[in-house]
């Protein structure tokens, strides 16, 4: 939209009508403004399937909405890895909106899972900034290609839900740089989402919605972002403080109060009209460019959406274990299928990403539609953790007279939730114990997970095979039942580590141990970057996942390519008897930077499809910034002159091909010298060898160099301090002096 529109309206809008514009009407809408021509846009939830309440409306998702297809959560088609199919949810949700008249879709949610016990990690992508920011970006551009807008959520640090108003998320400048903007800043970057929405929380106690260093200095002046800060529903606490700071759109706005607060600003000086204005002009800019014509005419097939559901599904599946090949099914077992989770499966977050689902197919229905199952029992309730015997004998019976059990186990819906977070990782009680009685009638049975997060599995080494759903969508029965029974070969990996228990998970002294403060004391290290450095088992590691074939990944070669870039190729191969899916991911190890960082960390990723026996070759680049870090000193991204060691695996922990190389993309300025440069620094510098010989102290560095045990010493002794070691104070002012010149 030309700026000459906007402003054109802008100089005929009246202070009350500006005030308007910046306060949400009636939870989902913006302020029109008839004598203008200006309509009201509506926006609405949608990360995995559009939430447009049709009856009263209201911000919790209590109230109905209307029918829509209910795709996969993004906590499993992170899962997938995949771009591409990324960006086709994005354009399906953008067609859905459109053929709503909505304008603008309240999604996707990007925040980082720095806990399991986070009780919105259902909705956002992973552990890794760089899988949320490549997917995040996919998903925007896939939606703003239909011409409506995103917003993308929850800016930021947004990690828990207790006390998500209030509490302050605390930690260091390069933690959260490196982990918690880094998606955002990749998205704003490659895809300029039309919003985004500020998070209830503060960061190291500035409310985030009043932090202009946040929504001003770092969103706007370094990264660029061209479109419209919006809050999250209810957090703004100063709306003037808010507008200063850099939000543009309170919602929803508290009717004519929020009107009124703007207003006596201005008038009384406590806000200037031309920064109400810079705020009024971005809501108009959104407004104008996803407006939606009201006789528009959209081609929207639900049937469509529902089988591409399906395949998003399918395709982000993670097969966790698949002992004496007990998948795929073969047509002549008898399969038992245990858990009310078949009957009822937990398909969907709940909070504000409910969908009102167009058409739910169940696992067991599919099973007995499709003649695959031979019996089935409920086994245990999802209303209660107790056992009940007479389910538990009838599960029993049915396990001891069929060939495999395909078990299906969860987490019930009450138990994982926007607005509250969970008190353990653990599958209910009566699951579990049900889980390891069957295994120990027939050792055939397989585990299928519905979850929203990493859960333990306790029975792991009782039972043969584990597949991990989390919340696979409307058409969860048919998706399960074609990887299940191999239709479908499974090629999903997970975006986030399984812990072996709660204990082991970096934030768990500090997740959710204050009303007020969330203390971040692992700094960088969350999810693999914690396990990985510490060396600490694992359940399941970030990245891993199994298929029906085997890969070979192989002929690495990395070089250095123009424009300070990294070119990495490797050749992968289907070794197995079927076709299947491979995902190399592409970690880089610096070995040269004196920081404290992580052993390695994801800097890319492919998907390769292949025929049983075909190999294909993949390059990839990397950028400078795969080899950087932040430094809070500089304010600015840095890349150290060493070494790196570029490594290519199917998870974190499994590393089949490495290489190392030798960057000098660093800084050549010297670093000056001082009284508390350390001795072995000057050593290794050739330029100062001019400086020593007129000082003296080569003579002393040569004595003291002659021995190995001193020149360790040398390592730990500043200039200073020379006069321990037979110089005198003059000398090291001399070379201090020299050195410098």
């Amino acid at each position: 939209m030309t700026n000459t529109r906007v402003t054109s309206l802008v100089d005929q809008l009246t202070l009350q009508e500006k005030a308007e514009l910046v306060s949400g009407k009636n939870f989902w809408f913006t302020q029109a403004i008839d004598r203008l021509g200006l309509q009201k846009i509506m926006m609405t939830d949608g990360p995995s399937g559009l939430r447009k309440q049709a009856d009263s409306a209201d911000a919790l998702g209590l109230n109905r909405s209307v029918q829509a297809v209910n795709f996969p959560a993004s906590a499993l088609t992170a899962s997938s890895f995949n771009r591409p199919m990324l960006e086709k949810l994005g354009e399906h949700l953008g067609n859905a909106a459109r053929a709503n008249q909505v304008s603008v879709l309240l999604g996707p949610g990007i925040n980082i899972k720095r806990s399991p016990l986070a009780g919105r990690n259902f909705e956002y992508f992973s552990e890794d900034p760089l899988v949320a920011g490549e997917l995040g970006t996919a998903y925007v551009q896939g939606v703003q290609s239909q011409g409506v807008g995103v917003s993308v959520k929850h800016f930021a640090a947004n990690n828990r839900e207790n006390q998500r108003f209030t509490a302050s998320s605390n930690m260091d400048e390069r933690t959260l740089r490196e982990i918690y903007l880094a998606a955002f800043e990749r998205i704003v970057k490659q895809a300029q989402p039309a919003t985004l929405m500020c998070s209830y929380n503060a960061i190291n106690h500035s409310l985030n919605s009043q932090n202009k260093r946040l929504l001003t200095d770092i969103l706007r002046d370094e990264w660029n972002f061209k479109g419209l800060v919006m809050s999250d529903w209810g957090a703004v606490a100063d709306h003037t403080a808010a507008l200063k700071a850099g939000l543009d759109l309170e919602m929803p706005g508290k009717g004519q109060a929020s009107v009124d607060e703007i207003v006596t600003a201005v008038e009384q000086g406590q806000l200037a009209e031309a920064q109400l204005d810079r705020s009024v002009e971005r809501v108009l800019t959104m407004i104008l460019d996803y407006a939606l014509p009201a006789d528009e005419t959209v081609d929207y097939d639900l049937n469509e959406q529902h089988d591409f559901a399906k395949q998003m599904a399918e395709q982000s599946m993670v097969l966790l274990k698949n002992s004496d090949d007990i998948l795929p099914l073969k047509p002549e077992e008898q399969v038992g299928i245990v858990g009310e989770l078949a009957a009822k499966p937990r398909y969907q977050g709940g909070g504000s990403s409910h969908v009102n689902a167009f058409k739910v197919t169940t696992p067991l229905e599919v099973a007995q539609s499709d003649g695959l199952e031979s019996g089935y029992a409920q086994g245990y309730s999802l209303d209660t953790t107790t056992v009940d015997t007479d389910l538990v004998n009838d599960a029993l019976e049915l396990a001891k007279s069929v060939d495999k059990v395909i078990f299906f186990a969860g987490v019930p819906e009450q138990d994982e939730s926007e607005g509250y977070d969970k008190t353990t990782i653990e599958l209910p009680a009566n699951q579990n114990d049900l889980i390891t009685k069957i295994a120990a009638v027939n050792p055939n049975i397989v585990v299928v997970l519905q979850n929203g997060s990493a859960v333990t599995m306790p029975w792991l080494a009782q039972v043969k095979g584990v597949l991990e759903t989390y919340l696979a969508g409307e058409a969860v029965g048919e998706a399960t039942w074609d990887v299940l029974d191999g239709t479908i070969n499974p090629s999903g990996h997970l975006a986030e580590t399984f812990p072996l228990r709660i204990e082991d998970t970096p934030s768990y002294e500090t997740f959710n141990a204050s009303r007020e403060d969330e203390n971040y004391r692992e700094g960088l290290f969350v999810g693999y970057r914690y396990y990985d450095t510490k060396k600490l088992p694992v359940l399941f590691p970030f990245g891993y996942g199994l298929s029906y074939t085997t890969f070979s990944f192989h002929d690495l070669q990395v070089k250095e390519v123009a424009g300070h870039q990294v070119a990495v190729q490797l050749t992968v191969t289907n070794t197995g008897q079927r076709a299947g899916v491979a995902t190399p991911q592409i970690y880089v190890a610096n070995q040269t930077s004196q920081i404290e960082k992580p052993v390695k960390e994801l800097r890319d990723f492919a998907k390769v499809a292949l025929e049983a026996g075909e190999s294909q070759t993949i390059t990839r680049t990397l950028d400078q910034r795969a080899f950087s870090w932040f430094n809070p000193q500089t304010e600015a991204w840095e890349s150290d002159t060493g070494t790196y060691e570029i490594l290519v695996g199917t998870s974190v922990t499994d590393v089949v091909l490495r290489q190392a190389l030798t960057l000098k993309w660093g800084s050549t300025t010297l670093q000056p010298v001082t009284e508390n440069t350390y001795f072995s620094d000057v050593i290794r510098r050739r330029d100062l060898t001019a400086a020593l010989e007129e000082s003296g102290l080569d003579k002393l560095l040569a004595t003291l160099n002659g021995s190995s045990e001193n020149a360790q010493l040398l390592e730990n002794i500043p200039l200073r301090s020379a006069v321990m070691l037979g110089a005198d104070s003059q000398q090291v002012a001399q070379f201090i002096r020299l050195a410098n010149r």
